[in-house]
């Protein structure tokens, strides 16, 4: 849109500085409408924010409604060599044990013997068999041409055997054909017909002992094809790594430390939310906060501050348990009074936090978390949440705003035209009639001489 002149010549004007004087003019509505969709912009971006902490909340309080949450537990080992993990699934329960066997993978290695890996190696055809050597899994095709290297490429290609092998150096310019099973276990472990190999480890499982043979008990053994157990215990996995002898304990026990941490969670998703709302709907003088005064945003902090301190059916205040309200509106959570409740009254603190009976039966009761969720989501939903809305409905007054500052673009681009050629006719007509009246003052004065 930016056009110039020159200062005009016959009129002595500066023309140029003179038609972008007008044009500030002309563009002074185009002007208001650009500041008026910087602020448009200014306030989506605002709900978006305060719509975005509010949705964090939702899934935080969800997180508290599952009912795995409230059976969070923590598993134990007594000894260094089993290690113990439980799920979020897991039962209290406890397991004592000793080692009888770690599993191992079978190998074998040729008894043969090379000074390179890349020289025909003499190999025929392999015939792989059960541990037993009773049953035949299968033949490797080798005709003596291969080199160790080839021979191992043969045997790892096929893999319906599940074998792996490769040329090992075993001494100074001396190789051999190693080939092992590809899984732990005694279900893995394999022969190789001929006298070509000779078996370096045995495949077999690991296996655990439960319990002693006495007069009265009977003991039990619990066999895996990996040092890794599952589902011994309920949810729980452990892994061996070596024999014990001396019996081993391993514990899963319920952890209301944990259930804390998640309770912690959602109030500071409720703080970060409350926080974010008061940042955007700042009222105090100067303020140039977005949603200045926005009550239907202020609003929201009051509803979830009310959803925390309420009474929870006939189980009362949220505040035997720990949570308590501030005078800046915001959530104070103790978390040592509430591992307290939680081990002493473990139903009760349940019931506070996540509710009780079905939701949407008419005896279901809603805990402080779903009234938070509540509120959250009726705001933050991408589909019907009031602040998504109000997002929208700004979108769309600023999609309105850029058409209408396009067309003054069009409209303004035109105006300069125009007025460059009104001032250019202008400075033509001067310059012409300047040149006429320096021809009649030239004539005047030829007729005086």
């Amino acid at each position: 849109m930016t056009m110039s002149i020159n200062t005009g010549l016959a009129s002595g004007i500066d023309t140029g500085t003179m038609i972008n004087q007008l044009m500030q003019l002309e563009a002074r509505q185009q002007t208001a409408l650009k500041i008026r969709l910087s602020t448009t912009e200014i306030t989506a971006s605002a709900y978006r924010t305060v719509n975005s902490s509010l949705a964090a909340l939702t899934t935080a309080a969800d997180s508290l409604l599952k009912p795995e949450t409230w059976t969070s537990t923590t598993a134990s080992s007594s000894a260094a060599s089993v290690a113990v993990t439980a799920a979020s699934y897991a039962q209290p329960g406890s397991l004592t044990f000793t080692v009888s066997k770690v599993a191992t993978t079978a190998s074998s290695v040729s008894t043969g013997r090379w000074s390179s890996t890349t020289t025909a190696a003499g190999l025929t055809s392999l015939d792989i068999r059960s541990a037993d050597g009773t049953v035949s899994k299968g033949t490797i095709a080798l005709d003596g041409t291969e080199t160790l290297e080839q021979a191992a490429a043969k045997i790892n290609a096929d893999t319906a055997l599940g074998l792996k092998a490769s040329a090992v150096q075993v001494a100074p310019g001396e190789f051999a054909l190693q080939i092992s099973a590809g899984t732990s276990g005694a279900a893995a472990g394999f022969t190789i017909g001929g006298t070509a190999f000779t078996a370096t480890t045995v495949g077999q499982n690991a296996e655990l002992k439960v319990g002693s043979d006495t007069a009265t008990t009977s003991a039990y053994t619990v066999t895996s094809a990996s040092n890794t157990f599952e589902g011994v215990l309920s949810g729980t996995t452990f892994t061996v790594s070596k024999e014990e002898t001396t019996p081993v304990t391993v514990t899963v026990a319920a952890d209301p430390a944990a259930v804390a941490t998640k309770v912690s969670g959602l109030v500071d998703a409720i703080n970060k939310a409350i926080s974010t709302i008061k940042t955007y709907t700042d009222n105090t003088p100067g303020s140039k906060a977005g949603l200045r005064g926005e009550y239907a945003v202020t609003s929201i902090s009051a509803q979830l501050g009310q959803a925390v301190s309420e009474a929870v059916g006939t189980d009362g205040s949220p505040a035997q348990i720990g949570f308590q309200t501030t005078r800046e509106g915001l959530i104070t959570f103790d978390k040592e009074k509430f591992t307290a409740a939680l081990q002493a009254t473990p139903d009760l603190a349940q019931r506070i936090v996540a509710g009780s009976g079905v939701a949407g039966e008419p005896d279901a009761v809603e805990g402080l978390a779903a009234r938070v969720r509540d509120v959250a989501k009726a705001a933050s939903d991408a589909t019907t949440g009031s602040l998504t809305s109000m997002a929208q409905g700004q979108d769309s007054v600023a999609r309105d705003i850029k058409d209408r500052i396009a067309a003054w673009d069009i409209r303004l681009t035109a105006r300069k035209a125009a007025l460059t050629r009104q001032f250019t006719a202008m400075e033509t007509a001067l310059s012409s009639l300047n040149n006429q009246s320096n021809w009649l003052a030239g004539q005047l004065g030829s007729l005086s001489s």
